[in-house]
Parts: structure tokens; sequence; C-alpha cells
């Protein structure tokens, strides 16, 4: 009846806090983008920051786009892997790295991809680009894929579409409204934004996701977007969440600035 009531009045049922189940705690990390020396400073911050909070199930989860854009993607690349191997690491795949995967067989992708950030992805693995410019794109392809180590490709094409732990979704870019979540296209929890930025309903669980950049976390009922332009505005943001709480832990060239000149 009190249901009823209120639907009648135009007032809807508050939503439930989501929660991730009991004894465990999760950190979501947001789209890295090549700044290395931005994501080894937020490991840093992570690991205190869980030793700091006593003894958990904890998980990190990497939200995809690891690549592209920024300076140095290979040793990104290589330091994820890494820490996969210390701690319990769930990897997803994003755009940048579905792009690059693609572009190792379709020069037409390969276009795209160089557009995108993938030159100094290339550059990376120790491809002049100056020279990488000048070659055709044939010849520029199969220098690519001997460049890359076989361990990377294989290492981005083994990153998963979605992440379920608890009430939250973790994906890279959103999903599809009224879709249920286990249908949803692996092109869209890479790709999409609308309807899913606009979307206040109901996703099925509480998404927690990057590619969309904003300055700081965009925090909505439904959703909660994490990408805060490391590459563009110097920031990389991570989540923590443990039980119904949620907190920001951030490194940024500001904060490097500060540590610099201290």
């Amino acid at each position: 009846m009190l249901s009823t009531i209120r639907k009648i009045l135009g007032r809807a049922e508050p939503r439930r806090a989501p929660s991730i189940p009991p004894g465990e705690r999760v950190y979501a990390v947001g789209d890295i983008h090549g700044r290395a020396d931005l994501f080894e400073a937020l490991i840093r911050t992570i690991e205190n920051d869980d030793a700091r909070r006593g003894l958990a199930r904890t998980t990190v989860v990497l939200l995809g786009d690891l690549i592209d854009r920024g300076d140095d993607s290979a040793a990104v690349v290589a330091r994820a892997r890494q820490w996969g191997h210390e701690r319990q690491v769930e990897f997803i795949q994003g755009n940048h790295e579905e792009m690059l995967l693609v572009a190792r067989e379709d020069v037409d992708s390969l276009k795209g991809f160089l557009k995108f950030g993938g030159l100094e992805t290339i550059a990376s693995y120790g491809i002049d680009p100056d020279t990488a410019r000048d070659l055709p794109m044939e010849d520029l392809q199969r220098r690519m894929v001997e460049a890359i180590p076989q361990e990377d490709f294989d290492f981005l094409d083994g990153f998963k579409k979605m992440v379920r732990i608890g009430d939250y979704a973790f994906v890279h870019a959103g999903v599809r409204p009224q879709t249920p979540l286990e249908h949803q296209l692996g092109r869209d929890c890479r790709w999409i934004r609308e309807p899913f930025l606009s979307h206040r309903g109901d996703f099925g669980a509480f998404v927690v996701h990057g590619h969309t950049i904003t300055e700081e976390p965009d925090v909505c009922d439904n959703r909660i977007g994490i990408d805060t332009g490391a590459f563009l505005h110097g920031t990389l943001t991570a989540i923590g969440l443990e039980g119904t709480e949620r907190w920001f832990l951030t490194a940024s060239d500001a904060e490097k600035a500060c540590r610099e000149a201290a």
C-alpha cells in the first residue's frame, strides 16, 4: 500500500545503497592511457590504503584503456601484468585495447588506431614516431607486430568485457539500458556513451565505468564514471568500495609537483 501511495504522489522508491559482499574490498582504476608514472603512484596509494583498512579479500579492477595517448603504454602493460601476479587483479578490455588488437590484422583499422593515440603506443615499444609516419601502412603494421611482444597481445586479448562483484558491475564504457547484463555486447561495453550516460533507470547493477572523461568522478544514482583524464587533465582516479562505503583515491601531476618541490 505504501508503495502504491508513493507512486500516486509521484515519489519514487528510494534506491537501496549498493554493496560489496562482507569481508571483501574492491578498488577500481580508471583509464590509464599510457601514464605509467601516475599508475605507479596510484598503485602505491592503493596498497597503502588497503593495508591501513585492515584484512579483507581485496580485488583490484582495471577498467581498460591502459594504452594509447600517454608516453609509456608498454610500461603500463608490463606493470599491470606484474601487479596481477602480486595480488587479485581483474582486467577489463577498453576500446583502445580493442583497436590495437584489430589493427594488428587490419590495415584500415591501423589508420584509425594511429589517429587516437596508437602512435604513442607504438613509440613506447621502440618504433621511432617519425619513421612510423613515413612508413607505408603495411610495413608499419608488420613493424608493430614485430615490436610488441606476443605475450602483450595475448595479455590484452584476455581482458574481460565486464566484472560483477556484489551489487556492482565494472565495465569500461557502460552498458545498454533495458538489456540484461548477461546479454550485453562486448562492443557496447567497450564503446557506448549514449543512451547509457543519460539513462537514470536501473541497469541491473550499479555500474562503475571509465571511457568518458570528466574532471571529477561522475557520480549518479545508478553509475559512477572515474575516467578523470590521466592523459588530458593529469589525474588518474580509483574508487574504493567496501560494504556500502565508497571513497576515491587519486594520483595527479599536481601531487607529483608538490612532492618534487618539497
